[in-house]
């Protein structure tokens, strides 16, 4: 694969979790709203933690899937490659989440 195609990729796996992020913030900001207040039930805990571990499926797999799925069919520098591209995506979506934020403030 070609670095452009990889760049490309990165972006958009770093994207997708950007995406569901942002699914994910907008559901904790209505859950009061929605639900009311947590209570001290073992379901609310129990919905926390299946959230958790589908958050970690998910993202792990958008970040990690490709790249494993490159390595071992061995194209591994192609994968790690891959990974970087992801990794960079990632910090600067962040970085530029936070500029957003101080501009807001």
């Amino acid at each position: 694969m070609k670095n452009s195609t990889l760049v490309k990729w990165g972006v958009a796996h770093a994207f997708g979790v950007l995406v569901y992020i942002f699914l994910l913030a907008t559901f904790f900001d209505q859950a009061n709203s929605w639900f009311g207040q947590a209570d001290k039930k073992i379901i609310t805990p129990m919905a926390a933690l299946m959230l958790l571990v589908f958050s970690a499926l998910l993202t792990g797999g958008l970040v990690l899937g490709k790249p494993i799925m490159l390595y071992l069919d061995g194209h591994k520098k192609e994968g790690v490659k891959l990974l970087f591209f992801t990794g960079i995506s990632l910090f600067v979506f962040m970085a530029l989440t936070f500029t957003v934020l101080l501009i807001m403030r």
